[in-house]
């Protein structure tokens, strides 16, 4: 059930939209903008470069001795239309965000969904061929989604 991020390769398009760089200094500058709270690494970044790449994004100059990637200009346009919809800066977003993902609550809350993932595939391993009980966790499930909705209300 692991979704496909894309607040990195986000933060890379910001970052290029600045001014063009190579893989490293953008793992660094992602560190840099996170107050050292995200420890960047090649097996996130240059995966979100590909992507960017391969959604025309950014586009790659490997004319010099390093691989320097800078924004296009359907990356450019991209961040203008989220843009339209943010309310805050984005790096104070990105700051912010990298903080809560090393608190102590969100490693806890982490694992309680990991564990309740678990279970929730084990019940639904069990329902196979039970109708009845594929209903019944069916209405367990949307009264835990219900419930949560009203909290976050």
């Amino acid at each position: 059930m692991r979704r496909r991020r894309g607040f990195v390769p986000l933060a890379i398009l910001h970052l290029l939209a600045e001014e063009s760089m190579h893989g490293y200094q953008i793992m660094k500058e992602l560190e840099e903008r996170s107050g050292g709270a995200y420890s960047a690494s090649a097996g996130t970044v240059y995966p979100a470069l590909q992507e960017l790449l391969d959604q025309n994004l950014i586009e790659l100059d490997t004319g010099l001795d390093k691989k320097v990637y800078s924004i296009s200009e359907s990356g450019r346009k991209r961040l203008e239309e989220r843009a339209l919809h943010e309310e805050d800066d984005f790096w104070v977003e990105w700051k912010e965000r990298m903080i809560w993902r090393n608190s102590k609550e969100s490693m806890q809350l982490r694992e309680a969904v990991k564990c309740w993932e678990k279970e929730l595939r084990k019940a639904m391993k069990q329902t196979r061929g039970n109708p009845e009980g594929a209903l019944e966790l069916v209405a367990f499930i949307n009264e835990m989604t219900d419930l949560l909705k009203k909290k976050n209300k």
